[in-house]
């Protein structure tokens, strides 16, 4: 009976980072079912970092004349979305009998500030290679007894944990010094477990493919000695989960070796079916489905507001740091990522990131539960989900981590 009991429990909840939405969209609602007849296997949507392909460092030439204080030149346009490093690299010119000096430095272009995009006629590839882990237990109450009775599984406790291996390419174009365009593609591998609490059981499933491709343009609304500033727009498709429609803002202001900014994004998410959320679809001996819907409805909408700073360390060296809460439809999330970079030359830059999340209001959500088994309907195994009761959400934990690999050609 206890093994029985095992695989008939479930379900769980998957909260995603940045943009953190659940994965598995089943079906349409009608009544207390959701058909899963075009149900695919659940995928934890990664934290798709929407800025990844997206920036590069200000601006400003370094001068001195006649012996005078260094000082901020307007520089010419093409060069306004770089930062000199006022280190090394440069040349000593004596112009005069009283040795009066002229220093020039090297002008450097960081790939991985958050403003980078490539210049008119040049191309910028960013490889990001992450794995993410996410997990929480969960409860099960309020189980409804017909017209088929699951009392049996009231107060029934589970962890649910979720694995990613990704990577992303993201290429993009100068079209003009203000206007690049983007693509992208994600292959993602996906492990899913359901640890049950009272028999030591696990309920497991895969899932592999190329998951995700899009598109998008960048433009440069402002490049000065002291602002910076960019708006963004992209299309993803979710293979048989959702299409995402994103507008992205930031702005920053240069002090130094630094730029510290803001950042503003709004996503538009069609969902595909009328309900989202995760879930296991088991297909062996015995079948049957779990599933928690986060939210029944075809669409949702996320907001994003954060702030950062990117810094010159060193000539090769960067770091990044960013600090991000979300308003995820359903849930709310605070995360902080931080980013150290290392570029040795123009055309290439290399770096290695973690993300986690702080604070997510998930911990006490109670979610629609749902269900369905073989043993149970008594007609045979079908693709009508029942709900079954609610899941109680709590010690929700994510992080990541990941290197980037980025070219400017």
């Amino acid at each position: 009976m206890k093994k029985q009991l095992s695989l008939l429990i479930g379900a769980a909840a998957l909260i995603s980072a940045l943009p953190a939405y659940a994965e598995t969209n089943w079906g349409s609602r009608a009544g207390s079912s959701v058909d899963l007849s075009s149900a695919p296997a659940t995928r934890t949507r990664q934290n798709v970092n929407y800025s990844k392909y997206q920036t590069r460092s200000s601006a400003a030439t370094y001068q001195r004349q006649d012996g005078k204080n260094i000082y901020y030149t307007q520089p010419a346009s093409r060069s306004e979305m770089y930062k000199q490093y006022a280190s090394g690299n440069s040349q000593t010119v004596r112009t005069s009998r009283a040795e009066t000096v002229r220093t020039e430095l090297k002008r450097k272009y960081y790939l991985a500030h958050p403003f980078y995009q490539p210049l008119q006629g040049k191309f910028g590839s960013i490889t990001d290679l992450s794995y993410t882990n996410s997990s929480y237990n969960f409860k099960l109450n309020n189980m409804v007894t017909s017209p088929v009775d699951f009392s049996f599984l009231e107060g029934s406790k589970a962890k649910w944990e979720a694995t990613e291996l990704s990577i992303k390419e993201d290429f993009s174009f100068g079209i003009t010094d203000k206007i690049a365009l983007v693509g992208m593609l994600r292959y993602d591998s996906n492990k899913y477990k359901f640890n049950w609490d009272y028999d030591n059981s696990t309920d497991k499933q895969d899932d592999n493919g190329l998951n995700m491709f899009g598109f998008g343009a960048q433009f440069r609304v402002i490049d000065t000695a002291d602002w910076i500033g960019e708006l963004a727009a992209y299309f993803e498709h979710q293979k048989d989960i959702a299409n995402d429609y994103v507008l992205e803002l930031k702005a920053g202001y240069k002090v130094s070796r630094s730029t510290i900014y803001g950042l503003a994004r709004l996503w538009y998410i069609d969902i595909d079916g009328d309900a989202y959320g995760n879930g296991l679809e088991v297909k062996d001996t015995d079948p049957r489905a779990m599933f928690i819907a986060y939210d029944i409805d075809d669409k949702a909408m996320y907001i994003e507001g954060g702030l950062g700073v990117f810094s010159v360390l060193d000539e090769d060296w960067t770091l990044n740091v960013e600090g991000i809460f979300g308003h995820y439809d359903w849930h709310n999330q605070f995360s902080i990522k931080g980013e150290i970079g290392w570029q040795p030359n123009d055309w290439f830059a290399l770096t290695a990131y973690a993300r986690a999340s702080l604070y997510d209001s998930a911990d006490g959500k109670n979610l629609d539960f749902f269900w369905n088994q073989l043993s149970m309907t008594g007609t045979g195994y079908d693709t009508n989900l029942k709900q079954a009761g609610k899941a109680s959400i709590d010690d929700y934990k994510e992080m990541t981590v990941g290197v980037r690999a980025m070219f400017q050609f």
